[in-house]
């Protein structure tokens, strides 16, 4: 990084450790149309409605919880 100008070289090059992450929770669902709310109560986050269209599973991009179309489910009309 030396050839780098000095606005884009690192204050500091020491290695910060690695910290540990949550497996994002998995939801077999036996609809295409799924709700999140976080769970929890007032610990969760605003509900949010997901479509997987053509899909399998959706994400929420509030919590990262996967809902996976169950096997043997029809898709919603």
């Amino acid at each position: 990084m030396a050839g780098w100008p000095a606005i884009f070289r690192p204050l500091h090059t020491t290695k910060s450790p690695q910290m540990p992450v949550d497996t994002p929770e998995i939801i077999e669902v036996d609809d295409t149309r799924v709700m999140c709310d976080g769970g929890g109560g007032a610990l969760g986050h605003p509900r949010v409605y997901l479509e997987m269209g053509d899909e399998k599973f959706v994400e929420c991009g509030y919590c990262d919880r996967r809902f996976v179309l169950r096997a043997g489910a029809a898709a919603h009309h």
